[in-house]
């Protein structure tokens, strides 16, 4: 597969350095992608194929990276991001219902961006606050014991104080 790479494109170059940064570390297939997630804000093919062939390493094992772990991203997101915990404790308390009610609010799926490229819903699998579940995430911010009217709430008032794009 062959993949044209803007060689005087900034955010490579930038990649380019971090590769060089972690290539003598051991394992720097996951830190080089982080770094390229940050420099990017998420992985299309291109970067993949770029870190893949930077540290040669087969395209697979790095599409299979990138597609194992929930914090990699292969579309572009939105500027706030709301994960909503899945895990045991979450499930059992609602949290289905509450990304319903947010996936009906916002007019999205999981893991789709809204037209406003204001929201990304997302899911995750445990935040560690099983207390206070069900629970989501905006950004870093830790919202608890949601029900879906309070979550519809949060994310109408989120979208009030934190404007559009």
């Amino acid at each position: 597969m062959k993949m044209h790479i803007p060689e005087d494109n900034p955010q490579y170059k930038a990649l380019k350095r971090e590769i060089i940064r972690y290539r003598r570390k051991p394992g720097p297939l996951i830190q080089v992608l982080h770094r390229a997630q940050e420099i990017f804000g998420y992985l299309p093919p291109e970067v993949q194929f770029f870190v893949a062939k930077e540290l040669n390493v087969p395209l697979s094992s790095v599409y299979g990276v990138v597609t194992f772990y929930n914090f990699f991203r292969t579309e572009p997101v939105a500027r706030h991001i709301i994960n909503i915990c899945m895990g045991t404790a979450c499930h059992v308390k609602g949290a289905a219902n509450v990304a319903e009610a947010l996936s009906k609010e916002l007019g999205i799926k999981i893991g789709e961006t809204t037209e406003d490229k204001m929201f990304t819903l997302s899911t995750a699998r445990c935040f560690g606050a099983c207390g206070l579940a069900p629970v989501m995430m905006i950004n870093d911010e830790v919202y608890g014991k949601l029900t879906p009217e309070r979550a519809v709430e949060i994310v109408k008032k989120y979208r009030e104080e934190h404007g559009g794009a």
